[in-house]
């Protein structure tokens, strides 16, 4: 039961960018998006999945105690996190093409460097993040095309 506790712990802060900015569909909807661009209804369901990801590699790292080795590794996660929660502000609430596309490359290069540190401490943990980057690669490339359409 601890155990769970500590991992709801580290979950559930992932989401409360999504519960403070709430997605605004029908502002979305009225971009120009790509071809390759997903529904709206595609978000949260990978999103989700991303986070509980992300929340077992968090756990699997201070399950040990690893990231008392690196305090680059809780910089990095922090600056990850704030990062990943602004997107819907910047996006949604003050819809901001031009904001979010500055805080995707802050988000992918820290997913990056998270994944970096991650693996110098726990490669399972690291391992868990290569979804998460891959999502941000093609959230990057997604913005860039929002952004470029709708000038």
């Amino acid at each position: 039961m601890k155990k769970i506790f500590k991992f709801l712990l580290i979950l559930l802060p992932w989401f409360i960018g999504g519960l403070l900015f709430r997605s605004d569909t029908v502002f979305y909807k009225s971009l120009n998006k790509p071809v390759f661009a997903p529904p709206s209804i595609v978000f949260p369901i990978v999103w989700t999945t991303l986070y509980v990801l992300i929340a077992i590699s968090i756990y699997l790292i201070y399950k040990d105690n690893s990231y008392k080795d690196t305090p680059e590794y809780n910089k990095t996660l922090l600056i990850n996190y704030f990062s990943n929660q602004i997107f819907s502000f910047l996006f949604f609430t003050i819809k901001s093409p031009f904001l979010a596309l500055i805080n995707t490359f802050i988000v992918l290069i820290s997913s990056l460097f998270l994944y970096y540190e991650s693996k110098s401490l726990n490669k399972t943990s690291a391992k868990l993040l290569i979804p998460y980057i891959i999502w941000n690669i093609f959230a990057t490339i997604l913005i860039i095309f929002i952004f470029f359409m709708n000038l």
